[in-house]
């Protein structure tokens, strides 16, 4: 026989033991959950940003989660749906793996999931949009183009080619010519008749209305012809918004740089001369600058701007050159007295030199479309033209792929760095759209339906009677 005090201090110090032991083991359990959720939480949402749109990234360098994902519906209930479901996939035990015999020590199930912040790509008047792209064009040397821009913009608002009207000017000058009349003139038989002026100036005049594509381009039917709706893009329709710039971004990457951002347009958009090959409109840089629904109107509108850009600079100068001032005063005065009026003298040669300084104008914007170069303000070695080719404005323009000062390239820079902020900004993205969709799959594509940065709040529930919650911040900076 054996006494038993032994089995009984044992069996009480067992129970001691063995709550210690369990309550580690349910301290194990909340600490796992909540290191897996961290986990869970983690990857759900780097997951989420692993469904960057694919084209955006190829095509322009861009790094946003499409919300409608190829659909027609775009939501951020869908992100909501991805992520819950990333997150559910991820807490799954070996059980529900397909594990026979195995239980979850865990037991989690994904809650609700809700996106409360989400920075789109259009929010902030497309600062959203910039601020990537100046992260991506950080390395681009923006100083020596800040000092080609300012000085080409100082001459444009300076010497008025933006505001001056020339061509009224020279309206005024045929005008008073009207007002002062052309005496009749006795004929053989006796009658008084009206001689003909044959002024040189009033054939070039007579050109005006025909268009300066037809004037300046060899062969104007190799003009591209596509035409767009743009009531289908960013900039024609109502906008999802979202939060704005996320400030933890701005704060790691940078802010917006204007700059950088037009840099980036003529990285990755095409114009006249310098086509890309998966664009839907061909000058798409014109687009930007004019707006128009067809490449023929955006590259007709800006031809239009550099003549007038042009035909200021050109007067400026040809008013400081007396060898060509006195040729068109050689034909006003030839005219007056074959007329028997010398009150016509100042107004016929002041239409003459409007009419030569249009005449060198098309020259410039021809050599231009050319590729060719033309100063911002000549000499009289630049000038091209002869007072003789009035007469046959299109047959005397030539081609030219020379020269010296600014090619079309940094004309269309310049204009650009006038445009207003806005409508830069939401052309391009018009322009990105067009692209886009233009792909596989991406037909209903729009930049509004895409963010770059997003906040969740997340939650999760064990069998064990446990729930959290967590907040996080994720996106591409």
């Amino acid at each position: 026989m054996r006494k038993g005090y032994i089995t009984v201090f044992l069996t009480l110090s067992l129970t001691l033991i063995l709550s210690l032991v369990f309550t580690v083991i349910e301290g194990a359990r909340i600490s796992a959950i909540r290191m897996k959720f961290e986990c869970v939480a983690d990857i759900g949402m780097n997951s989420v940003l692993a469904e960057y749109h694919r084209e955006l990234l190829e095509q322009y360098d861009l790094l946003f989660v499409d919300m409608s994902y190829g659909g027609s519906h775009a939501s951020v209930g869908n992100t909501e749906a991805h992520l819950k479901n990333y997150m559910q996939k991820n807490l799954q035990g070996g059980e529900s793996a397909g594990y026979a015999g195995v239980r979850d020590f865990l037991a989690m199930e994904a809650g609700d999931v809700k996106i409360g912040q989400y920075s789109i790509a259009s929010d902030s008047g497309g600062s959203v949009l910039k601020r990537q792209i100046s992260d991506y064009m950080s390395d681009y040397p923006l100083g020596a183009l800040l000092e080609k821009l300012d000085s080409g913009a100082e001459a444009v608002q300076k010497h008025g080619f933006e505001t001056r009207d020339i061509e009224g000017e020279w309206m005024a000058y045929e005008n008073e010519i009207k007002e002062i009349g052309i005496p009749k003139q006795q004929t053989e038989e006796g009658k008084y008749e009206e001689v003909p002026m044959d002024n040189p100036a009033d054939a070039a005049a007579s050109t005006r209305n025909s268009g300066v594509l037809n004037l300046v381009l060899d062969d104007p039917s190799q003009v591209s012809a596509v035409r767009v709706s743009l009531n289908d893009y960013i900039s024609n329709r109502s906008l999802i918004e979202g939060s704005g710039l996320c400030k933890e971004a701005v704060s790691v990457s940078g802010g917006v740089s204007e700059l950088a951002f037009q840099a980036y347009l003529f990285e990755k958009c095409g114009y006249y001369g310098h086509e890309t090959e998966k664009s839907l409109l061909k000058y798409q840089m014109e687009y930007i600058l004019a707006g128009k629904d067809t490449d023929w109107q955006n590259l007709e509108k800006i031809a239009k701007r550099l003549l007038r850009w042009r035909e200021v600079s050109n007067f400026s100068y040809i008013m400081t050159d007396n060898a060509r001032i006195g040729e068109a005063e050689l034909v006003a005065a030839a005219l007056a007295v074959v007329l028997l009026c010398p009150e016509l003298f100042k107004p016929v040669k002041y239409t003459l030199l409007y009419a030569w300084v249009y005449l060198e104008s098309l020259q410039d914007v021809k050599t231009l479309l050319s590729g060719g170069r033309v100063p911002v303000f000549k000499t009289a070695q630049d000038w091209k033209t002869n007072l003789s080719g009035l007469l046959n404005v299109r047959g005397s323009l030539k081609a030219d792929t020379g020269g010296n000062g600014l090619n079309y390239e940094d004309y269309l820079r310049i204009m650009l760095f006038l445009e207003n902020k806005d409508k830069r900004t939401f052309r391009a993205m018009d322009i990105m759209e067009m692209d886009i969709r233009q792909t596989p799959g991406n037909g209903r594509f729009r930049l509004d339906a895409c963010f770059d940065t997003y906040q969740a709040e997340l939650s999760v529930s064990s069998r064990f009677g446990y729930s959290y919650e967590i907040t996080r911040l994720y996106g591409f900076y």
